[in-house]
Parts: structure tokens; sequence; C-alpha cells
């Protein structure tokens, strides 16, 4: 295995993370769908079982793992709570991810948002007391705004005063911002305390704007969507992939944008499984070779699953000249 630095803070991390979004379970949402809110939607994606998440975090701590990034809005607290578990009695071999920002009800199961600004940048302290709860922890690794597209603008210097604050009482190390936005990265990025941001980017979804402010910043790039919900595996095809996912999972509701990623995985999938590798691996491969900074976080939800991610350290990034290829043929050159 080889490793990354996370940011300017320095932390070597294991080059690949866990991410604990699919192991959070179903919950209900008034988010995505605020007009439905009477009907208690649900986001879902795929049943858990909380034995085996555990058991799978065991296993990859077991093979060096270190890195996992969770949050209170995947599954109300769920994931959280199943992730202090697992660490319980082995805190000091992971490096924990959270994030802030959204609006969570643990007693019914939900997931919101806050009514304006000011109402979240007020519950931060809160959310983080709330975080090391439920991580049965002393303090938080990296902090993370779980708001893509928030313009904080007036808000700005008073939300990292307060992350601040939280490092100089122990209760963060670092913090940083998990969007989108390139003017939001340029904000936070420039932050004594801010090492990394997090943000989609997968061999479809390429993203050189984020990936230069963090050149820029010496931030480190989480990258998430980095197996596009699944369907960068080779698991679900075109004509079969609303059969294999329940009726409830969220993935349904954006037929459009994965069937897109289905079409695009075709024209690149022999480079992407040369050596021998799967198609996840070597999904996994491109990202690691699209920058040093950059720590995918591919979620999970057995240990079969991460068991065939950490195999892919076995033939480590994709070369300069597959890189070159995969380009010419998405036609992004």
């Amino acid at each position: 295995m080889f490793k990354r630095t996370l940011g300017r803070s320095g932390i070597e991390v294991n080059a690949l993370g866990l991410g604990c979004m699919e192991i959070g379970g179903k919950m209900k949402d008034n988010e995505s769908f605020p007009s439905l809110k009477e009907n208690q939607p649900m986001f879902s994606l795929g049943d858990v079982d909380d034995d085996e998440s555990i058991r799978t975090i065991h296993f990859a701590l077991d093979a060096g793992v270190n890195f996992f990034d969770t949050a209170p809005a995947y599954g109300a607290g769920h994931s959280e709570r199943i992730l202090g578990r697992a660490l319980s009695g082995r805190r000091a071999k992971a490096i924990i991810a959270t994030k802030f920002g959204k609006l969570i009800d643990e007693a019914d199961n939900q997931f919101g948002r806050y009514k304006s600004a000011r109402e979240l940048i007020n519950n931060i302290r809160k959310e983080c007391e709330d975080s090391l709860r439920r991580l049965r922890t002393d303090t938080i690794d990296l902090y993370q705004f779980h708001q893509l597209d928030l313009k904080l603008d007036d808000f700005a210097e008073e939300v990292i005063s307060i992350l601040e604050a939280l490092v100089s009482a122990g209760k963060i190390q670092w913090y940083g911002w998990s969007t989108n936005d390139s003017a939001s990265v340029r904000i936070f990025a420039q932050a004594e305390h801010c090492t990394a941001i997090q943000h989609n980017l997968n061999l479809i979804e390429d993203a050189p704007t984020q990936l230069s402010l963090c050149d820029e910043f010496n931030q480190a790039s989480i990258a998430r969507g980095i197996l596009g919900m699944g369907f960068l595996t080779g698991k679900y095809t075109a004509e079969n992939y609303r059969s294999l996912l329940s009726p409830d999972d969220y993935r349904l509701r954006s037929g459009s944008y994965f069937l897109s990623l289905l079409e695009n995985l075709e024209k690149v999938r022999d480079i992407l499984t040369s050596n021998g590798r799967t198609v996840a691996q070597g999904a996994l491969a491109w990202v690691w070779a699209r920058s040093e900074r950059t720590l995918p976080i591919p979620g999970f939800r057995t240990l079969a699953q991460v068991e065939e991610n950490i195999q892919a350290f076995d033939f480590g990034p994709l070369t300069i000249r597959q890189m070159e290829e995969i380009e010419m043929l998405l036609g992004s050159g």
C-alpha cells in the first residue's frame, strides 16, 4: 500500500479511505423533496447489516486502511454510531472525518435543511458535540462543512472563527468543505486549519478546477463518487439496474445520470480492466493517477467490496499513456 498526505496537516493516510454513507441505511428525506414532506419519502442506497459493517471496518483497519469518512446525515446519525462502535478500542488506528451543516432528527430518523444560514451557524458547536457522542471519541480529525452550494458571503469569517475555536478547544483537529463549488473552496482553503476539500471525482466526471485549487492552497482532495454509486463497478447494465435496486433506492430518481455513466464506462472498460484489474479497481486506479493529492473514499456495504478495493493496490495507478487514452476516448481532450 502507498500513502497520501492530508493536505497541509501533514497527516499521512493510506491512499484508500472508506466512505460510510451506504452503511447509514434508510432514512426519511425531507431535504431533496421538500414538497413531499407529508409523505416522508425515504432516502436509501440499499439495505445494510450493521454486524457486516463493523466486521468490514475491522477488516479494513487490519489491512492498513485508516481513513473513514462519515456524516450525521448518513442515516440520521446511524453511520456515525456504527463507526463509533467499530472503532471502540481501536480509535488510535483511525483518522475520522465527519461533517456538519445538515439538520437531522435522530429519534425520527430523518434529515433536512436548516431554515437559514444563521440557524445553521448557531448549531455548529452542538452538531460537533453530537458527532463526538455518536462517534465515541474526544476529537474529530477532519470536520467538513456539509453544504455543497451554500453561499456564505457575509458568514464565511464567522464559520471559520467557530471552527478555529473548536480546533483550539481540541474538539476537532482540522477542517474542510465538502463542495463542488470553486468559490467555496477558495474561501475556506485560505483559513489556517483548513486542509481538505471533498468533491466529486471519477473517470467520467473530472474536476480540474477543484484539483488546481487543492494544489494552490495545499489541500487534500477527498474524492467522492469515484465508483458512481456503484455504476462504475461493472455490476450494473442499462438492462438490469432497475431490477437490482430496491423500489425506494435513491439512485432510481436519477436514472438518466446513471445511464450516462454506464454508456461512457463501456468506452473505456478495456483500459480499466487491463492487467487483470476489475472495473472498480480500474476506476480507483484512475483517481490515484489523476493527482497525488487525491484520496478516494469508495462506499461499501460488504467486506467483499472492501477486499476488492484494497486489492487495487496490487496494480497501482494507471499509467500516463492509459490516462491519455481514456481522455481521448471520452472526448475530453
